[in-house]
């Protein structure tokens, strides 16, 4: 195909023409027109060697030496007379016969040229490279001139490139910017400066879309702080209705605990007790239809001659009282309540038909607490303990055979029932083992539960709440001798003397009648063994006055079994 340059053969970039040949000096511009344009617009050569970009061309070798015409029609110098050197001297020592001259310049940049299809990032920037270099759409760039040599007869002149249409400068600098080995992060359509370089207007338009977003996060914040707070308010945007069994009749086995409490507890009172010097609170229950309230003599004990004691119901009614009778061997009292109707009577049981873990259920008011239900079982039957002591005189112990039970009681339940499954009174809770080595809240120490409490069985309570409603006092059955309290030995020892100096065995008192005499050691009382003199008080008094008593004693190492008729005195 035609493409507007010449056809014929190209010249070597070596070759040199002659000085006197035509086409060196005079270029014609019709010779001028079949050269090839460095800036012409044609379609791009392909596979062209490196040498045929050179930037300076070369007129053509002569085809022969005749000195006449060649195939082109073009005439060609005649040779040189024979020895006669083919070029003058260089100075510069030019190619081929020396090395490269100061003018001569590089060899143009070959960049690779984009794939086709690639999108060139528009827009101008820079200066034009030093070299020509080849766009994917478009021809050759040109390439700068060389630098002009010294006079040489020899050289070429240089080119004339054609005017021609000029490349717009878009297309002639849009593949300039292209560089596939460059800096990463540039895309190929991205045009202009750097990432974070925008223009004055973009860094307003991006400050413009900060601002935007903050606004819409506070204004997200101040709905959802709305949102929640009303959420909060009102329960949630829509109502909550959780599964939940429906309500029951409240009707409970009567032997359950429940069912016991329901029972017993309106017969159960709480009494605040106050007198001239101390006040108190515990815990009685209602004897009969009379107002006749049982409880703990250690509970109206501050009270005295002239305190004040009020008694409140489970109900919540309130009602003054007044004192029957007390007696502090036993530690139990009676009170009478006044112009109070509807009351319910608490029944009693049998405390000698208890047995160890029988189920139990305690009911008071610890430490003020009103209607207070503990449950536990019997832990044990018999056990003798004594309670008071504080006049020193021992007239205010109480020698107590009590039961023993892990239903938890604290100060305030003492004078409350103990009941059993049927909910009837089998003791009245009396007295605890505190943590602090039993010594009680009167030594100091803080009491409480630790699963140790202590009832009065109610079979003596009974005889003794009759005898306190009857007379005012109540009467402890003796043996009519004086123990020897010091005694260290196994079993209680009948003393030598009594306390006001008369005889230990009391002349013509059971015990003389059964034959005791001073020095004895008792060591059983109805088969039950008994270690000290507290002991045998506590198993005598477990009994009515008039019962008969079998009695194991030792005597000058031996034993003996005598039997006797217990006596009665008036307790205080």
């Amino acid at each position: 195909m035609d493409d507007g340059k010449p056809t014929g053969p190209q010249a070597k970039w070596w070759s040199r023409p002659s000085a006197a040949g035509p086409a060196a000096e005079d270029r014609t511009p019709a010779a001028e027109a079949r050269e090839p344009v460095a800036e012409g617009r044609g379609p791009a050569v392909e596979d062209r060697e490196p040498a045929a970009q050179s930037p300076v061309p070369v007129p053509a070798q002569p085809s022969d030496s005749s000195g006449r015409p060649d195939e082109h029609g073009q005439e060609v110098p005649a040779p040189r007379p024979s020895g006669q050197p083919l070029h003058e001297p260089d100075e510069y020592s030019t190619p081929p016969y020396g090395g490269p001259g100061p003018w001569a310049p590089a060899p143009p940049v070959q960049r690779p040229t984009p794939a086709h299809g690639t999108v060139v990032p528009p827009g101008a920037g820079g200066p034009p490279p030093q070299y020509a270099a080849t766009n994917a759409a478009g021809p050759q760039a040109p390439a700068p001139p060389a630098q002009p040599a010294p006079a040489d007869a020899f050289a070429p002149p240089p080119p004339h490139p054609h005017p021609g249409p000029a490349a717009p400068a878009q297309q002639h600098t849009q593949w300039l910017q292209y560089d596939p080995w460059g800096a990463p992060g540039q895309p190929l359509t991205r045009p202009g400066p750097p990432e974070g370089m925008e223009p004055g207007g973009r860094k307003k338009r991006r400050g413009g879309a900060f601002m935007g977003v903050l606004l819409l996060t506070l204004v997200a914040g101040g709905i959802g702080g709305g949102v929640g707070a009303y959420i909060e308010r009102n329960g949630g945007l829509t109502t909550v209705e959780l599964p939940q069994a429906t309500r029951d009749s409240g009707d409970r086995a009567p032997e359950s605990v429940a069912g016991i409490a329901a029972s017993a507890l309106p017969s159960v009172v709480t009494l605040h007790v106050s007198g001239t010097a101390e006040s108190g609170t515990g815990t009685g229950f209602v004897l009969d239809g009379q107002g006749h309230i049982l409880t703990n003599n250690h509970v109206v004990a501050p009270a005295g001659s002239s305190g004040d004691i009020t008694v409140t119901f489970s109900s919540g009614e309130t009602a003054s009282a007044e004192l029957v009778g007390k007696d502090s061997g036993y530690d139990l009292a009676v009170v009478r309540v006044r112009g109070v109707s509807g009351l319910t009577p608490l029944p009693l049981g049998n405390s000698d038909n208890v047995q160890v873990g029988d189920p139990v259920v305690a009911i008071g008011a610890p430490f003020d607490l009103s209607n207070t239900v503990t449950s536990g079982i019997i832990s044990a039957k018999q056990r003798p303990i004594t309670a008071g002591g504080e006049k020193g005189d021992g007239s205010d112990i109480s020698y107590v055979d009590a039961l023993q039970t892990d239903a938890p009681i604290n100060p305030g339940n003492s004078g409350g029932p103990l009941v059993d499954t049927q909910a009837h009174v089998i003791g009245i809770n009396s007295a605890i083992r505190a943590a602090d080595s039993g010594r009680g809240p009167e030594a100091g120490g803080q009491s409480g539960s630790i699963g140790l409490g202590f009832a009065i069985p109610i079979n003596q309570g009974k005889r003794v709440a009759e005898e306190l409603i009857s007379t005012g006092k109540a009467t402890h059955p003796v043996i009519g001798v004086t123990l020897d309290m010091k005694y260290t030995g196994d079993g209680a020892k009948v003393g030598t003397k009594g306390a006001d100096g008369t005889p230990a065995v009391a002349k013509d008192g059971p015990a003389d009648k059964a034959g005791i005499k001073s020095g004895d050691v008792i060591t059983q009382v109805e088969g039950q063994r008994v270690h000290s003199g507290e002991e045998l008080i506590v198993k005598i008094r477990a009994h009515r006055p008039g019962d008969d008593l079998d009695l194991k004693l030792t005597r000058g190492g031996k034993e003996r079994t005598v039997t006797l008729k217990l006596g009665s005195a008036s307790g205080s």
